[in-house]
């Protein structure tokens, strides 16, 4: 009964890479149309003249689309290591189970990394106002004396050791506890389990610095003139129930594909109520951000809502952020019953990830491309290549161990998990 090998079968990898190649299409469609004339065609020829950060380019939007889906899959990746840490730091039994689930999406992290710090080196003038370093002379018209007093932390050595940093210490302790958790299949007793609990305890004093610092890094700066103090809550917020929608549609769909017999509806109850509580804590907290700054009304804090809330472009998307992350699920998953439901857990997770995809969007792209933002088929294409490139490294990794942690401490209280 625990000893489960998950198969990655050819069946699963086509239907894999017909979602990458589907991806491909959409981007490439999504790029011609986008440089077939109208008015983004003339923006980016007067961009191109002017050198100016915010003119409009196919470049500019491509790195941009680069850039959220890096921030938004590296989340899921390391909240898949932070969901293993928690468990073991807390002592949790009732996880036990699904633990290589989460554990598997930490193989991201080093393609995760790459691929941001390569996007950064290339697009980083077109991401990061910051980058252009005439703002930082006092004989230059656009000499910016906010950013001058930012930059012995907003600087492109510093910025990029931090963001080498964030990866090595996020992978390295991620390998720590990948190894220690296979030698536990192997040798059974607690010791590893101890082990387990002291480098988990690490890397969540770690986690707790750097999901905030990186948020900054990667998100907040991108409007460097603005920004707030529980930032950094926000983005592990949305990176949180991103990565517990993620783990919850993956047992699902392996409970439904026949794997995870040990799993029952009372371990699926729980990953609900995670979701749900979550997602009213995403809720609470850009609530109380929304609302402060809009209260107070002072022009340097409120512009950032004014660039999303009363701006034609992002308008929509901005109600629609919040509908599809807390109103939906909130009703949704209400219910007991809607907790142990295969399919309103499937619709309310699917909702809950495309929302929070976009959610970065709504972070990202306005400070990046201005009034030329908005998702269409390049931005969707991009996406869905990225998703097949998660989707294969998360299934590649499932399929190299035992499917159920069969030699931990907790899994006979697990079997029994009642709720």
């Amino acid at each position: 009964m625990l000893e489960e090998k998950f198969v990655f079968t050819a069946g699963a990898k086509k239907k894999i890479t017909i979602l990458a190649v589907v991806g491909v299409i959409l981007a490439v469609l999504g790029f011609v149309m986008m440089n077939s004339g109208g008015h983004h065609d003339a923006a980016a020829h007067g961009a191109a003249a002017e050198g100016a950060h915010h003119g409009f380019s196919w470049t500019k939007r491509l790195f941009a689309n680069l850039w959220i889906n890096n921030v938004y899959f590296v989340g899921l990746s390391i909240i898949g290591v932070f969901f293993v840490a928690l468990q073991y730091a807390s002592q949790a039994g009732w996880s036990a189970p699904i633990k290589r689930i989460p554990e598997a999406f930490g193989f991201w992290l080093p393609i995760g990394g790459a691929l941001m710090i390569i996007t950064f080196l290339i697009g980083n003038h077109d991401l990061f106002h910051w980058t252009h370093e005439y703002l930082y002379d006092p004989k230059d018209p656009h000499y910016d004396t906010i950013l001058v007093g930012k930059r012995a932390f907003l600087n492109t050595p510093f910025f990029l050791g931090r963001m080498v940093a964030y990866f090595v210490l996020w992978f390295g302790l991620f390998w720590q506890l990948r190894k220690i958790s296979l030698q536990e299949d192997e040798m059974g007793g607690d010791q590893h389990w101890f082990k387990m609990r002291k480098y988990s305890a690490i890397f969540l004093v770690i986690f707790a610095v750097t999901s905030s610092t990186s948020a900054w890094d990667w998100v907040m700066s991108i409007d460097p003139h603005w920004f707030s103090t529980l930032f950094g809550w926000y983005v592990f917020s949305s990176w949180w129930v991103s990565g517990l929608a993620a783990i919850t549609l993956i047992v699902v769909f392996l409970k439904e594909a026949g794997y995870l017999k040990v799993v029952n509806e009372n371990h699926l109850h729980d990953l609900g109520k995670f979701v749900f509580g979550f997602s009213v804590f995403w809720a609470y907290l850009w609530f109380s951000q929304f609302l402060l700054y809009y209260y107070a009304n002072i022009p340097e804090e409120i512009i950032y809502y004014i660039d999303r809330f009363k701006n034609d472009h992002y308008s929509p998307y901005f109600f629609l952020n919040l509908f599809i992350n807390f109103f939906f699920p909130f009703l949704v998953l209400m219910t007991r019953d809607s907790k142990r439901h295969f399919m309103t857990i499937k619709i309310a997770c699917v909702a809950i990830l495309i929302g929070h995809w976009l959610d970065f969007f709504l972070m990202i792209t306005p400070g990046t491309l201005k009034e030329n933002g908005g998702i269409g088929f390049f931005e969707i294409g991009i996406t869905l290549v990225y998703l097949s490139g998660f989707l294969f490294v998360v299934l590649t990794s499932l399929s190299k161990a035992g499917l159920i942690a069969k030699n931990h401490p907790m899994m006979k209280e697990s079997l029994h998990h009642h709720i």
